[in-house]
């Protein structure tokens, strides 16, 4: 028994890592000229520290969809990122989605390009300009990008830069 729940938790792995991942830019008509490229992993960065993520920057309302396809995990208000969403993707990745003004889509299934929500500035950042916080964590470490010589170089093996998601170079 104990040999087939390790081998259907091991099919289970692995189907996660086949299924195709399109890698789009999660706020509508955004390029690279939204964000700063810098904000990935700065420091110092409010309570957190780290910002361990980007801020694509639109007007507010923008429609915000999803980058890739997954399962909305959770869909809510939480006191720092105001309404958020948390979407299991392909490759065991979970995309956080920050500030929008409204969630669009709140359980379930999603596809690359659907629109999940909008653009806003809820939570912390109710004096800061419209933007999402857009940030992607791995369930499984990537041990070879540990850098000793960089703030909570621990944590970074979690995270991964969105842009070089956007730019499929992972």
């Amino acid at each position: 028994m104990l040999i087939k729940s390790f081998c259907f938790f091991l099919f289970v792995i692995s189907v996660g890592y086949v299924i195709p991942e399109p890698h789009l830019v999660p706020v509508l008509g955004a390029t690279t000229k939204d964000w700063n490229p810098k904000s990935f992993w700065y420091y110092p960065w409010g309570r957190s520290g780290v910002h361990k993520g980007i801020d694509i920057f639109a007007h507010k309302n923008t429609p915000v969809i999803s980058p890739t396809h997954g399962i909305i995990l959770f869909s809510g208000h939480l006191p720092v990122g105001g309404n958020v969403i948390y979407m299991l993707g392909p490759n065991w990745r979970v995309h956080y989605f920050a500030h929008l003004n409204e969630i669009i889509t709140t359980a379930g299934l999603v596809r690359a390009g659907q629109n999940i929500g909008l653009v806003g500035s809820t939570g912390n950042a109710n004096d800061k300009p419209p933007h999402l916080h857009y940030s992607i964590k791995t369930l499984f470490p990537r041990i070879t990008h540990y850098d000793s010589h960089i703030v909570h170089a621990w944590e970074k093996i979690f995270f991964i830069n969105p842009e070089e998601f956007f730019e499929g170079k992972l």
